[in-house]
């Protein structure tokens, strides 16, 4: 992280560790159900009627009271815990390092090749693309997570110990296409989030955003990098959920997916997706801005 975590004040190491990591928990006990609703979207491969969205979102519990039908949505929450928490501490703190070494190595020719002002604007979204590629070594918890909101069947009474001894490299399944769509997913969402704050909003110095201005460009970046990575996120959770022991090529996934669903089965899960997006990334994002230099004062 930078700067180093000894280093006091808001933007210390250690102060962005425990802001982002408690934005994390908050954002995962807000938003992990409607995360598991969007999931069984896409990995549903029959026609979505509104009288067969029952059983696709609650399973086994869809003629089961409210407060059982609302708990089915909470499945595998202690992997989804160690994956959000990791994501967002890794999320918030990866990609202002990734743009400081850009800054510093290569500002001269992103000012180049763009000019100042959208140079500018290049280093942040070259340095969200970057994090969002290095985020395929949390990919493991992100599979478990996935296979238990889907697929519960899969563990067949395992614990998380037993599985990532017996399927080392197999959790790794999909990070080809994890990277594929984390690169442009991610390059949209801190690209769009600076286009809107310097564009539309007139801000030159992103750190003195307003929270309101915070709400605006999180909505437009996180709308944009959840519309460009969605075919693709489609594609890596069929290859994720499902059983260990298949091993599923993304390219067949694709053409079954086109050959029986059609085209527009590639933003299946979208809708509930771009519904929350906006209030998911500006809680989290809001929370963490506001915890760091709040931990800061002790750290």
């Amino acid at each position: 992280m930078s700067p180093p975590p000894g280093v006091k004040g808001k933007e210390s190491g250690t102060a962005r560790v425990l802001g982002s990591g408690a934005s994390g928990i908050a954002e995962l006990l807000v938003f992990h159900p409607v995360d598991t609703v969007a999931k069984r979207l896409m990995s549903n491969k029959a026609k979505v009627s509104f009288s067969a969205l029952s059983p696709i979102i609650f399973r086994d519990y869809a003629s089961a009271s409210v407060g059982r039908k609302l708990v089915s949505l909470f499945p595998g929450l202690g992997y989804a815990a160690g994956y959000k928490v990791a994501q967002r501490i890794y999320k918030f703190g990866g990609q202002p390092w990734f743009h400081d070494l850009i800054n510093q190595h290569f500002k001269q020719n992103f000012t180049n090749a763009f000019g100042e002002r959208k140079g500018k604007l290049m280093m942040q979204a070259t340095a969200g693309s970057l994090t969002g590629i290095g985020e395929v070594v949390l990919l493991p918890l992100d599979v478990l997570k996935i296979k238990r909101q889907v697929n519960p069947e899969a563990f067949r009474g395992r614990g998380v110990f037993r599985i990532f001894a017996e399927e080392g490299t197999a959790l790794y399944r999909g990070w080809g296409w994890t990277m594929a769509r984390n690169a442009p997913g991610s390059f949209a969402l801190f690209g769009a989030s600076a286009v809107t704050k310097d564009y539309v909003l007139g801000i030159s110095d992103y750190s003195k955003a307003t929270w309101t201005q915070n709400f605006i460009a999180s909505i437009a970046g996180a709308v944009a990098s959840i519309t460009v990575a969605a075919p693709l996120d489609v594609v890596k959770t069929r290859i994720q959920n499902a059983n260990f022991e298949q091993k599923v090529p993304g390219v067949v996934v694709i053409r079954d997916l086109i050959k029986n669903e059609g085209m527009s089965a590639f933003f299946k899960g979208l809708t509930p997706k771009i519904l929350v997006v906006g209030p998911k990334l500006v809680f989290s994002y809001t929370l963490a801005q506001s915890l760091i230099p709040f931990f800061g004062q002790y750290v």
